[in-house]
């Protein structure tokens, strides 16, 4: 093996939680989010996706400062760190199951229709059941689950991560929308049309979501990082938020050079599909499906793990997915899976809420770790420093504004 080749696979381990983080956030949650902002509103919420990435990157390191620091992971660290902290910590613990549970049925009713529509477009209007297509994944990917171990996970997250950005980028590439219009989308404003809230809020909660530094803080545990990797974990931490940044406004963009400027709206993931194929063709299409059915399978995954892992992080126990209470409780997420089958509402529709529902939770998140990091006599000579502190304190202010937003369009 070449040394060029030996630094390539050296950087790649040193970005693993970050490479899993990318996965998760980069979801169709995200692609639904983005694709709908830029057909609705083209780059002129840009700015809210870059405030979300930068706040990102200063809670993912935060998070994973205190976990190298302390040794243990975050809702350990929240129940034992504050006077009644268990409360606070099963109100994150069940807040973010249930946000993942309804992002869940989103996830994989758009990655079935997108599957379905796939197909379609292969084999000459060939129509396959959405029900079998999700039985079809669920089974797949709880195989691998029974079998795997987390570096089988971070190995195929990888293989998805990839596939999802150079999809994107190829359809970013012929889709060639106007650098311009992404520079105006840099100054701060809200349309003032119905919805533009919910979206801000969105963008807020699937970029900066409460469940990413939670996870955070078990993958950099998984990974068995310890305090003398604080400038490793900054750095993969920089990677990912990067990533989230650039992958997203990717999806942004296209939208936006193409179904605003023609004046279409998005109601439906499939729907992007039919009103693309004309603009980039059946390959662009087939394209835009693989990278979008990548980037759903890549957020499945951690959203099956989240209530094994959370469940271990507050009680302190070992995380082990090959247990019987694991393995009892992914296979209840997957039935979860099959929502979108049962319920009136389009799989857009529940992202788009859960997304939503995500950006109230990020408080709760944000100001635990803001006291925790200060601790003199838990972060020793870690403690927190002033740049650390302004950026949490930033964090706060926008989890606030976000939520508020949040709960208006909710209501």
């Amino acid at each position: 093996m070449t040394k060029k080749q030996n630094r390539i696979l050296l950087a790649l381990s040193a970005v693993g939680p970050g490479l899993f983080l990318i996965g998760y956030n980069i979801g169709t949650g995200s692609v639904t989010t983005m694709a709908k902002t830029g057909a609705e509103h083209g780059m002129s919420l840009f700015w809210a996706l870059v405030l979300s990435a930068l706040f990102t990157y200063v809670l993912m390191v935060a998070y994973g400062k205190v976990t190298l620091v302390t040794g243990k992971t975050a809702l350990n660290n929240i129940r034992h760190g504050f006077s009644h902290g268990w409360i606070l910590a099963l109100y994150i613990l069940a807040a973010l199951i249930i946000g993942e549970l309804l992002a869940l049925m989103g996830v994989m009713g758009i990655v079935a229709d997108l599957t379905q529509e796939g197909i379609s477009l292969m084999f000459n209007g060939l129509v396959v059941s959405r029900g079998w297509i999700i039985a079809f994944y669920a089974i797949a990917l709880y195989f691998l689950l029974w079998f795997g171990r987390y570096k089988t996970f971070e190995k195929v997250l990888t293989l998805f991560v990839v596939l999802m950005g150079l999809s994107f980028l190829v359809v970013f590439i012929m889709v060639k929308p106007g650098m311009a219009a992404i520079a105006e989308g840099l100054v701060p404003g809200i349309p003032d049309t119905p919805g533009a809230f919910g979206l801000v809020a969105a963008i807020a909660g699937t970029t900066c979501s409460a469940a990413v530094f939670i996870m955070r803080s078990t993958v950099v545990a998984e990974k068995g990082w310890t305090v003398e990797h604080l400038r490793t974990e900054k750095r993969d931490a920089f990677v990912s938020a990067s990533m989230m940044l650039f992958l997203s406004g990717v999806i942004m963009a296209v939208a936006a050079g193409t179904l605003h400027v023609m004046g279409f709206k998005l109601e439906n993931t499939v729907e992007m599909i039919h009103l693309f194929q004309p603009i980039g063709g059946k390959a662009a299409a087939l394209i835009l499906i693989l990278g979008i059915v990548g980037a759903g399978l890549s957020t499945i995954f951690p959203i099956v793990l989240i209530a094994p892992w959370l469940i271990a992080d507050y009680s302190g126990k070992p995380r082990n997915i090959h247990s019987s209470q694991s393995r009892l409780l992914i296979a209840l997420a997957m039935v979860f899976a099959f929502g979108s089958v049962i319920l009136p509402h389009r799989p857009p529709a529940l992202m788009i809420f859960s997304q939503a529902f995500q950006a109230c939770i990020l408080p709760a998140v944000a100001i635990p770790i803001l006291l925790l990091m200060n601790r003199s006599g838990l972060m020793n000579q870690y403690k927190a420093n002033w740049k650390e502190n302004v950026g949490v304190w930033a964090v706060i202010l926008f989890s606030f504004v976000t939520s508020w937003f949040a709960i208006v369009e909710l209501l």
